[in-house]
């Protein structure tokens, strides 16, 4: 084995044994005997036996909350993602998920201060004029110093923690080949933990790059260049690298520190129509969205303008999935069920044949009937979003991550209304911004271009008939055709027609002993003089018995132990 590789298995031995043992003490030691984990390295076993946790009066949920506390930054942030997918936990441990702590300990300047020296070298003086040591904030993740640049500009340095990447690749590497583990033997879940894991890892693998936030906040800042009431921060590219991030600092105030009724009713307006403008024009005319505006992600600046920080999460919806979710819509107000269905198959990956049942058609004209008394001024459409996916998930079908962090965006934005001006018609105030987006998408100018792209689609699939043709006959005449199959699962057929092969095989010994020993016994008395025929017919009647008794307890024995 190579160095390398033996020190990155001895590291995640070492890592699995401490997540064990703060399930242990965090009474789930049931989880790490029912998986087997107690016997794949030594000292784990004793970890799962140890007597009962102070913590195990609490709830599972509040007592996986703490489980995932003191794992650290990785899964932390593991809890704060599945806070957002009720459709992958149970409704209360995504509740209690969200109390997750993302608060941590400051860590000392000095170690800051030699990550900057090793991403600028012989630069940093170069490029800010003073830091402050003391952090403005300090996250699981990363942590925040104001600072000011050469030319006098105050910014902000998020600095990424140092070993944080090294922690969160190990960590989920970890949690990928547990998930494999985990999608092996247990095939009920609805879900597939190995693309969950994966998903998981793509989601923290852009948080520790922080070029990708500041990519996300250039781009929503480019957006709103021309809108006077709504900003993103502005980006120093200069002096950002993927382990830091500078940017603008935002003289105002947080949302989170405003008490609603310290402001005046037209401020109050002010602050949760221009809120509501901007998610609703990222998700509907841009297609790119900030998933995470609460109040501690919003500055109120002067003239009631907001500006959003902190764009580390986002999602995106592309023009494909934006037309599926107004037929959606339209689908729901209308009550066709069957627009729905189709809706479900371009949006999910549900099976196509679970459309057709009688039960799950049921179900979907039940969802309708609760929305259609509704016009499209009053339609919830965070609630109609979630509710229809809640149903699918009856059906074991997963929500995909984009919608799911459109339908985070859309609540955490109400909820922000609700908390300044719980009298504010969100959807009556975005009425006109949905409606502009359906007559564009079923306006005359929409058909012609739909129409236009179909025609030149089938005039292409014309010209390149012929060509397709010819190779289909040359391919015919020379017997090249080639056919490829996706064998799914097919390690496990292979170990079943093993497995088969073996029996047949044990079970042809043993007839074969049984009736060639006969065969001895009864020639052996035919001639009339007992003698060696006999015993070795005896014998071959005794190593068959011993034969099937062994291969009898060896069968049971292996599947006790499977």
């Amino acid at each position: 084995m190579k160095i390398p590789l033996f020190q990155q298995t001895l590291r995640n031995s070492r890592r699995l044994a401490e997540i064990l043992k703060v399930l242990s003490k965090f009474g789930f030691k049931e989880i790490i005997i029912d998986l087997g984990f107690d016997t794949w390295l030594p000292g784990l076993k004793k970890v799962a036996q140890q007597g009962p946790a102070q913590a195990e009066t609490l709830a599972r949920p509040v007592r996986m909350r703490m489980v995932l506390e003191e794992l650290g930054p990785t899964f932390i942030k593991l809890g704060q993602l599945l806070s957002t997918r009720p459709d992958l936990v149970p409704p209360e441990w995504a509740e209690e998920f969200k109390q997750l702590q993302d608060n941590c300990p400051q860590v000392p300047y000095s170690e800051i201060q030699k990550v900057l020296a090793d991403e600028f070298p012989g630069r940093l003086t170069l490029l800010f004029a003073s830091i402050e040591q003391k952090a403005l904030a300090a996250a699981s993740m990363a942590q925040v110093h104001r600072a000011t640049l050469v030319n006098g500009h105050e910014v902000v340095i998020k600095v990424l923690r140092p070993g944080n990447r090294q922690m969160i690749e190990e960590d989920m590497a970890l949690l990928e080949g547990m998930a494999q583990f985990v999608e092996q033997y247990f095939s009920n879940l609805g879900y597939s933990p190995v693309a969950v894991a994966k998903e998981f890892s793509r989601e923290l693998s852009k948080e520790v790059n922080l070029i990708n936030e500041g990519q996300a906040t250039e781009r929503l800042r480019r957006y709103f260049e021309d809108d006077p009431n709504i900003s993103f921060p502005k980006v120093y590219w200069e002096a950002s690298t993927r382990n830091i991030l500078t940017l603008e600092e935002i003289h105002g105030q947080l949302l989170s520190t405003v008490k609603p009724e310290h402001l005046r009713p037209e401020t109050r307006r002010a602050i949760v129509a221009n809120g509501t403008d901007a998610i609703f024009k990222q998700c509907l005319h841009f297609g790119f969205f900030h998933a995470d505006p609460h109040p501690g992600n919003i500055f109120l600046l002067p003239g009631n303008k907001i500006c959003f920080i902190d764009c580390g999460m986002t999602g995106q919806l592309d023009k494909k999935t934006t037309d599926h979710l107004i037929d959606f819509v339209a689908g729901v107000m209308k009550g066709d069920v069957d627009r729905l269905c189709r809706v479900a198959i371009e949006l999910t990956d549900i099976d196509p044949v679970l459309t057709d049942r009688r039960d799950f058609r049921a179900d979907l004209q039940q969802f309708t009937n609760h929305f259609q008394e509704f016009d499209l001024g009053h339609l919830d459409i965070a609630k109609l979003l979630a509710d229809f996916f809640a149903m699918l998930q009856s059906y074991k079908v997963r929500c995909p991550s984009d919608l799911i962090f459109l339908i985070k965006a859309l609540t955490t934005i109400e909820s922000v209304a609700a908390r300044f001006d719980p009298g504010f018609d969100v959807m009556g105030h975005v009425e006109p911004q949905i409606r502009a987006v359906v007559s564009k998408r079923f306006g005359v100018k929409a058909i012609r271009q739909r129409l236009e792209k179909s025609i030149a689609g089938y005039l292409d699939l014309l010209e390149n008939l012929p060509q397709e043709i010819q190779r289909f006959l040359d391919q015919f005449r020379h017997s090249q055709f080639t056919l490829n199959l996706e064998m799914k699962r097919i390690d496990h057929l292979a170990e079943k027609m093993d497995s088969s092969s073996r029996l047949l095989g044990i079970s042809m010994i043993i007839s074969a002993l049984i009736v060639g020993s006969s065969i001895l016994i009864l020639a052996d008395r035919f001639s009339g003089t007992p003698g060696l025929l006999g015993t070795l017919g005896i014998i071959g009647l005794v190593l068959a018995g011993i034969y099937s008794a062994g291969f009898v307890v060896s069968f049971l024995w292996h599947k006790k132990g499977k």
